[in-house]
């Protein structure tokens, strides 16, 4: 990435390795909070930030458009007028009505927001958070997971980091319900109600029903509870992805026609799920393994790359280096698509 702005080549190979467009991935826009220890700032980005992309993406010449327009373009196989960007918003997150939608209604910029009915009934977990918020109450972990005890001082914030991301990893590691189990003892210890994070952090179903109605967005299934769909089996996932249509129309009255896989990397959604989505008739289903949109795609809509603005490095250079396409073209070793 340093090598590529440095020498400016990304502008060289943009009209190459471009593409059509971008799928752009967000998690939460809410005001910045200076915490020492804040190991999911990475699905966090500013309000100031969101204003300035958008107004950087239009003067770069992309429209940004609607998710259905966007796939009407990669479908025609014809290069539009102008790169697009499609806006996505994963989870449900507060933050979305409450500081994000007044920029793109200002902007009058499309999205997609992409819902977990678990956390508008408040019964599914945010584990991320709540881990995070449990290793920021706790003075020391003496945890077991798969077998392998971890024991950590968490006193300091870098303390607290390290304890972080040697939990976060080994959980990863293992099924949805050992890690489930694992960070729910944590909460236990610390005192962490995850019924009160999802509370406190998504949206409820009266804001998501006046959300389905506005004219900028469209609504998108992402699951019912935000398992991480390829450790599950085959029918444990279907129920996940098709319950999450029926639950948002049952409560909204809009069905929506597009999926986004849970944490959607390689490990945790891959071709079962890929044909599951094409099974059960989303016309499109997202990932968040990186890439942009190519022609070639048209023939892989239930397996398509994201970019994920990532809130520790908010930077307009770094994401212009991003949307040449290059460092994909290098990471994919020339492949347009890595389905």
């Amino acid at each position: 990435m340093r090598l590529l702005h440095v020498s400016g080549a990304h502008r060289l190979v943009a009209p190459l390795t471009r593409g059509l467009g971008v799928i752009l991935t967000f998690h939460r826009v809410r005001p910045a909070v200076h915490d020492s220890f804040a190991p999911n700032a990475g699905l966090e980005i500013s309000p100031p930030f969101l204003d300035l992309l958008l107004h950087h993406l239009r003067a770069q010449g992309y429209a940004i458009l609607s998710l259905d327009d966007a796939l009407d373009v990669v479908r025609s196989a014809r290069r539009h007028a102008q790169p697009f960007a499609v806006l996505s918003f994963d989870d449900g997150y507060r933050d979305l009505v409450d500081h994000a939608l007044p920029i793109l209604e200002r902007h009058r910029a499309p999205f997609i927001a992409y819902l977990t009915p678990g956390f508008a009934d408040r019964s599914a977990r945010l584990w991320w958070l709540e881990l995070e918020e449990s290793i920021r109450r706790l003075s020391h972990v003496d945890i077991t997971v798969a077998q392998r005890r971890i024991v950590s001082r968490c006193a300091s914030p870098q303390e607290k980091q390290a304890a972080f991301t040697e939990i976060y990893w080994a959980i990863r590691d293992g099924d949805e319900a050992a890690l489930l189990a694992v960070v729910a003892d944590l909460s236990a210890r610390a005192g962490v109600d995850a019924r009160e994070i999802a509370t406190h952090g998504c949206l409820g179903w009266d804001a998501i029903r006046s959300l389905a109605q506005h004219g900028l967005a469209t609504i998108g299934a992402h699951s019912l509870s935000h398992p991480r769909l390829a450790r599950l089996d085959a029918a444990a996932a279907r129920r996940e992805m098709a319950g999450s249509r029926a639950r948002i129309r049952e409560e909204t009255g809009v069905t929506p026609r597009h999926f986004c896989y849970p944490v959607g990397d390689r490990t945790s959604a891959g071709r079962r799920e890929f044909d599951l989505a094409a099974e059960l008739g989303f016309e499109s289903a997202v990932t968040t393994r990186p890439g942009l949109i190519f022609p070639e795609h048209r023939a892989h809509l239930q397996a398509l790359p994201r970019l994920s603005v990532n809130g520790r490095f908010q930077s307009l250079a770094a994401l212009d280096v991003l949307l040449s396409g290059a460092p994909f073209a290098l990471l994919n070793r020339g492949r347009r698509v890595a389905a």
